[in-house]
């Protein structure tokens, strides 16, 4: 019974009333809805994502064959806001590969958005408002709890991320077996946070953790904070032990953004994975000039999971991976 949906039609239907939520709520809030390109000449550099690629066959008058399938919106999002578009979103579906099973898939529906003149702590507030108002949708309600990601460590685990060891970290994870071979300390971090922390996290609360490591920055802005700490403005989103959405007080700086572009790609070659080339054309936009401002991706399939309380990313996809 393959040809079967996976999904049953009262999720499909659920799934249908959420999109007119997002819509609704950006409607009421000036964020005008954008639809941007699903293959680039540039592909995502982060080296714990991999890209899918394909090759053109048509006229490319010298440009590139080929081209990457993204990850994100997230680059070209950013090129509108340069050209002066203001604030915008965009819903629509992204491709990871290699990401397939129980929570992953595929090509999945990711929402994201920019907030132009915000942090990242004014926008955490905005997107719990969204996912509440989602939830509602189902008669389900969730407090939002805000901590930082030092705080967090230290008070659940009893480590410090900013002082603890390796070690100490591997200690932290108890009875939980990991092959250390080519961990580091943020990989060590990752792991308590999905193998310790996340399992805890309480259903009916919307845990925002913010100010995470430097060394976790991705496209986020980097200050110093007290002890001369240095942090990386960005959060993570979870309800309950499902993380929902990551978000940035984005760097503007285009020099500082190559650096980390060329950073990934030395951390790819070390672990003999593919480099995808640079996006030369944000960095460009970098340079001509981005204005202040914080964005959020949030992965739709992941919250109509929680609304479902289903473990299963297939229960609210008309057709996963397996029967696509």
């Amino acid at each position: 019974m393959s040809w079967r949906p996976s999904a049953s039609f009262e999720a499909l239907r659920l799934r249908a009333g959420l999109n007119a939520r997002i819509r609704a709520f950006f409607a009421e809030r000036g964020v005008t809805e954008v639809e941007t390109p699903v293959m680039s000449v540039a592909g995502n550099t982060d080296p714990n994502i991999a890209s899918f690629a394909l090759e053109f066959s048509g006229r490319t008058d010298g440009a590139p064959r080929t081209r990457w399938l993204r990850t994100s919106p997230e680059f070209p999002l950013k090129r509108l806001l340069a050209a002066g578009f203001g604030d915008c979103y965009e819903l629509g579906r992204v491709f990871r590969d290699g990401e397939a099973g129980g929570r992953h898939n595929p090509e999945f529906t990711m929402l994201e958005w920019y907030r132009l003149g915000w942090d990242h702590r004014r926008l955490v507030t905005e997107t719990a408002e969204l996912v509440q108002a989602a939830l509602a949708l189902v008669d389900r309600r969730a407090r939002l709890q805000t901590i930082g990601y030092h705080e967090l460590y230290r008070q659940r685990l009893g480590v410090d991320p900013a002082s603890t060891d390796e070690a100490g970290l591997r200690a932290a994870l108890g009875d939980i077996e990991i092959d250390p071979r080519g961990l580091g300390r943020d990989d060590w971090l990752d792991l308590l946070m999905t193998h310790r922390l996340q399992p805890g996290f309480d259903r009916d609360t919307l845990l925002a953790v913010i100010d995470y490591p430097a060394s976790q920055c991705a496209l986020a802005r980097v200050r110093e904070d007290g002890d001369a700490v240095a942090v990386a403005e960005r959060f993570e989103l979870y309800l309950g032990p499902l993380e929902l959405a990551n978000g940035y007080h984005e760097l503007t700086d285009a020099g500082e953004q190559r650096r980390r572009f060329l950073h990934d790609g030395s951390v790819r070659t070390r672990r003999q994975q593919t480099s995808p080339p640079v996006d030369e054309r944000l960095l460009d936009a970098l340079e001509a000039g981005l204005p202040a401002c914080a964005g959020v991706a949030l992965g739709v399939d992941r919250l109509l999971m929680a609304m479902l309380d289903s473990g299963r990313i297939g229960d609210v996809l008309a057709f996963d991976f397996a029967r696509a």
